[in-house]
């Protein structure tokens, strides 16, 4: 009862977000998102024995996340006297983002003072986390960013394609699960499980795309494929995380789901490739 009830607050703060609400507003809920996942990213690190400062990886982050959504503004070529050129004022903006982290994080390493036996995990995972978190947090916001008509409901459509996805592998699991799919990470979910999740997602985009794009059936049936096998990998990378740091959820912050990071852990590895295909193919 907790997860419904739970689920019955949430999913209309976020629909309503991304409906009712300019773009901007989609970027304030994952850049909120975005925050309180690296808050749990940052003690499942712990956990494993590494340090990740608090308020540069948070920045860092956050800077990442709007980055990606401002992508339009921040890549581009401009013509001069007729010639293609590279918008050097515009074109830097993920790049600047991801080297600048790397100076700053290297420097408070270097700032210690000490070699140490951790020195470059601890500044590995302090620059995966934008790369895991904000990137593609921005990456769902830019959909929504998109200067189309139909942006939001491109954008509900993955978070619907996940549910659909992530509903088939417990149910088809339950129902015919019988060899494991990873044990020694999420000894619940099967192969059948999975199967499920891959045949139902990929239905339920072609579906949705069908009425949202207009696409080719076979580009939207890849897709499915893609998004709903990435999602499970994405599910499958924060349960190593969790069960490598001896926990069961990345935090208590959401009763009944766990954390944050444990409710959109699929859609970080779907969003790249669905960003993709919004802006370059559909």
């Amino acid at each position: 009862m907790t997860r419904v009830l739970s689920a019955l607050v949430l999913l209309p703060v976020v629909i309503g977000t991304i409906w009712f609400l300019p773009p901007s507003g989609t970027l304030v809920l994952a850049l909120i998102a975005s925050v309180l996942a690296f808050r749990e990213y940052r003690s499942i690190a712990a956990a494993l024995g590494a340090s990740v400062p608090a308020g540069i990886g948070a920045v860092a982050v956050a800077i990442g996340c709007l980055a990606m959504w401002d992508v339009d503004q921040l890549v581009g070529d401009v013509v001069i006297n007729g010639v293609t050129q590279w918008d050097r004022g515009s074109g830097a903006g993920l790049p600047l983002v991801l080297l600048t982290a790397m100076i700053v994080v290297s420097s408070v390493v270097v700032s210690r003072g000490r070699p140490s036996p951790t020195a470059l995990a601890d500044a590995a995972v302090t620059l995966f986390a934008p790369i895991y978190l904000g990137l593609p947090l921005g990456a769902l916001a830019a959909i929504r960013n998109e200067k189309t008509d139909g942006s939001r409901q491109a954008l509900l459509l993955l978070l619907a394609v996940i549910v659909v996805s992530d509903s088939a592998q417990y149910y088809c699991g339950r129902a015919f699960g019988r060899r494991p799919l990873a044990p020694a990470i999420s000894p619940k979910k099967t192969i059948e499980g999975a199967i499920g999740g891959a045949v139902f997602g990929t239905a339920a985009t072609a579906v949705g795309g069908f009425y949202v794009f207009g696409s080719p059936i076979w580009i939207l049936i890849l897709l499915g494929l893609a998004i709903s096998l990435l999602g499970m990998i994405g599910d499958l990378f924060e349960s190593l995380l969790k069960r490598s740091a001896g926990v069961k959820d990345s935090s208590q912050l959401i009763p009944g789901h766990g954390g944050v990071l444990d409710r959109i852990d699929s859609w970080l590895f779907a969003a790249p490739v669905y960003y993709v295909f919004v802006r370059f193919i559909a």
